[in-house]
């Protein structure tokens, strides 16, 4: 069961990473052609966004790799899964289905660290 999570929460690790990293640090005009609601959005909650996505990370990575608050594992993946939701429900506002199976794939894997 530790390889699984390890495996799952490496996955998680490096798709958040990418993605929240992404967010935090690009402009508007650079998020655009890969994430077109940003359009829909003020610049400062995607940062927010960005920067969950990370802490999401941190949470499921360093507290069982440290052996210390492994209660904030749990919150970092339901953290997540609210993100996906959030995710979810802005592609569903903006018409954009086609788009949902990577955040539905997300939740779910999340879902499976809680």
């Amino acid at each position: 069961m530790v390889i699984a999570y390890w495996i799952v929460a490496g996955l998680l690790a490096v798709l958040y990473l990418y993605s929240g990293g992404t967010k935090l640090v690009r402009s508007a005009e650079q998020l655009r052609p890969m994430m077109a609601w940003v359009d829909t959005m003020p610049l400062s909650a995607v940062r927010v966004v960005g920067a969950l996505e990370i802490l999401g990370v941190v949470g499921l990575i360093l507290p069982p790799l440290v052996g210390v608050l492994t209660w904030l594992t749990v919150a970092a993946a339901v953290g997540l899964v609210l993100v996906q939701v959030g995710g979810i429900t802005v592609h569903l506002r903006r018409g954009e289905v086609r788009v949902l199976g990577l955040n539905v794939v997300l939740l779910v894997l999340a879902a499976i660290e809680v």
